[in-house]
Order: C-alpha cells, then structure tokens, then sequence
C-alpha cells in the first residue's frame, strides 16, 4: 500500500554531517506520523525521531537532541533527518518508518517500513 525508500547515508568522519532522506510512493495519507529508527550493529532497534504531518511537533530521542533535526516536505512524500556533530555510536542502519494514524506511537504500531540506509562514522 505504501513503499518507502530511505537514501543518503554513508561513510563520514566523526564531527561531519548527513542528510537522510526517506520518499514514500502509494496511497497517501494526509494525517500519517512519520519517524526514523537506527539499528547499530548486535543492538535492537532504536527510536530516533518522529514528526507530525503539520511538522509543527517533533520529537527525538535524548541523545539525538540538540545534534538531528527531522522535516518534511508533504508535497514530495518525503521526510529527512539533518544529522550533524556525528559520532562513532551513530554508527547504525537508519529505517524509515510510517502510520497513517498520527501521534506518538511505539515501533511495532508502525505499519510501513523502508529497507534501511547504512551510516558509518568513524573515530
């Protein structure tokens, strides 16, 4: 119904930044929440970011805060994570997550999933 596609990840130095983009194609949903997720290496999926339709509220996870900045452009289908200052423990697969019901929700409420981008950082 919905296929995502993330791109934009890579092989950055510790300090650099990244612009990561997801583009959704399908059935459009006006209100859908949007979010990234990480998974590092041995490590289970993590929340990183969610932002509503609107793009008024926002919301990341502690150690993201002051570093990512989600947005979206609604007219491309598109949302992006801007993530600068990075670290070696950013080192993960970054996935594209989307819910046509908007609103703070936990990983397995999600039901469309992209592939994932791979980011590297190294020290």
């Amino acid at each position: 119904q919905v296929q995502l596609v993330e791109s934009g990840g890579g092989l950055v130095q510790a300090g650099g930044s990244l612009r990561l983009s997801c583009a959704a194609s399908g059935r459009t949903f006006t209100n859908y929440a949007m979010a990234w997720f990480r998974q590092a290496p041995g490590k289970e999926r993590a929340f990183v970011a969610t932002i509503s339709w609107s793009g008024i509220t926002t919301y990341y996870a502690d150690s993201m805060k002051g570093r990512f900045t989600i947005s979206r452009d609604n007219a491309k289908n598109t949302i992006y994570l801007q993530m600068n200052s990075l670290k070696p423990e950013d080192t993960a697969v970054y996935y594209c997550a989307a819910d046509p019901i908007p609103g703070l929700k936990r990983e397995d409420e999600y039901h469309y999933w992209g592939q994932g981008t791979q980011v590297t950082v190294s020290s």
